[in-house]
């Protein structure tokens, strides 16, 4: 079992993000050797007494992850550009083929997307209303809404003419651009639950989930084998979670811990997480030398 790729979580969230914080992690990671660089993808975060935040997610404003990843792109040479993941039926699927497509001729063929239906809570119904209200956008369409906007993206990476004719989406003869750098851009489909995971070893080229808990992550990867999935595994990991005491030492023990669960489950790529702690850009890339140091 060889040891999975590393990618890095791009400063997007504020009072840290930033261009020149977008600069200098994505230089770092390409400096130290690592794989990729990543940026989620968040609308919102909803207000009042309704909310209870069971996901932890961060309550301040998240960056656009598309714009992110690039100018990240922009600065570095090498790694690669995930979005770990975009929401994707948020987005008309002409709409944000052209600007993936666009982002991995940028990129000269490094973009691989993470695509998920919402998300943004561990409990049903795994998603956030208030999201779906703000883009238009009824909840219904999850499900096969989306498994029919992957195809009708990827009908708009085809070659030219483009048709396509769904339940939800359709798109009338035309030329449709720009292509892919390559034949088309590798989507894996972010998921948590075992009917979502079975769907992603079906039609996706890879699987992405977060590692809250190794048991719940191991069971999860076993699904993906199980339903005869054979694409890219990525996992998120944080190894500090917000609220716990910093160090350097802690940092790259865990971090370390988290790569030898990853290559025992072998997934193809560990994508750590820094940028839910209260860090600056510099102080990150300080930890991630540390890590570099004992690789």
């Amino acid at each position: 079992m060889r040891t999975p790729r590393i990618g890095v979580a791009l400063p997007i969230i504020a009072p840290y993000a930033g261009p020149e914080a977008v600069v200098t992690i994505a230089q770092a990671t390409e400096r130290l050797g690592f794989h990729a660089v990543s940026a989620a993808d968040r609308l919102l975060i909803p207000v009042g007494p309704h909310w209870n935040n069971d996901a932890g997610l961060p309550e301040t404003h998240v960056w656009e992850s598309l714009e992110m990843l690039t100018w990240a792109a922009a600065c570095t040479r090498r790694i690669r550009v995930t979005t770990g993941i975009v929401n994707s039926i948020f987005q008309p699927p002409i709409v944000l083929a052209r600007r993936l497509a666009t982002l991995d001729q940028l990129s000269k063929g490094r973009l691989d997307v993470g695509v998920g239906q919402g998300g943004g809570t561990r409990l049903p119904p795994f998603y956030i209303p208030e999201e779906f209200t703000a883009s238009g956008v009824p909840p219904a369409r999850r499900g096969a809404g989306f498994v029919e906007h992957v195809a009708a993206m990827r009908a708009c990476w085809a070659p030219d003419p483009v048709k396509f004719e769904g339940e939800y989406y359709r798109i009338p003869p035309s030329k449709v651009g720009p292509k892919p750098w390559g034949t088309t851009i590798p989507l894996l489909f972010g998921a948590i639950t075992r009917r979502t995971i079975e769907r992603a070893a079906r039609i996706g080229d890879g699987f992405i989930t977060t590692a809250v808990n190794w048991d719940d992550t191991r069971t999860q990867v076993g699904w993906y084998r199980d339903a005869g999935g054979t694409g890219t595994v990525v996992v998120n990991t944080i190894p500090i979670p917000p609220g716990a005491e910093i160090s350097e030492a802690a940092f790259v023990d865990a971090a370390l811990a988290d790569l030898e669960r990853a290559r025992e489950l072998e997934a193809d790529e560990v994508h750590i997480v820094l940028n839910l702690l209260p860090l600056t850009a510099d102080e990150q890339v300080e930890l991630l030398e540390a890590l570099a140091a004992r690789l």
